[in-house]
């Protein structure tokens, strides 16, 4: 059973998987606005753009409240900061691979700007004594 969390996540990615959801976010990132407002950059109509508000309303994206006839939507930080955190995780692990590949290209440097060691079926091994993986090509 997934959790609370995994769920929402789930809901903000598949929110954020549509171009027009995310240019409807971007706008609203500069402030509140009504729906009429939102629609006038898409070729689409408007109850067309209001199904998008809905998938963005129910992963919590954005609210909509109610001024007399109109209905100003507000973008929610609180999602995104929950993939912001999600993938802060996979940037340590990215950032750690990048350090541990840089210093191993320092060593190399050091020892004289020496590629890796070809291994006899002509792939580049991993390591100096041959006993890295080579891809093939």
């Amino acid at each position: 059973m997934q959790t609370q969390a995994a769920d929402r996540l789930s809901a903000t990615f598949a929110a954020l998987a549509d171009p027009t959801r995310r240019a409807i976010l971007a706008r609203l990132a500069l402030g509140e606005t009504s729906v009429s407002k939102l629609a006038e950059p898409f070729e689409m109509s408007l109850p067309a753009v209001s199904k998008h508000l809905k998938v963005l309303e129910r992963a919590g994206l954005i609210t909509r409240g109610r001024d007399a006839q109109m209905r100003p939507c507000k973008i929610e930080a609180a999602p995104l900061i929950g993939v912001d955190d999600w993938l802060t995780e996979y940037r340590k692990l990215w950032e750690e691979r990048l350090d541990r590949l840089d210093a191993y290209l320092q060593v190399l440097k050091a020892q004289g700007g020496a590629e890796p060691a070809k291994t006899e079926s002509g792939n580049k091994s991993t390591t100096k004594n041959g006993g890295g993986r080579g891809r093939k090509k």
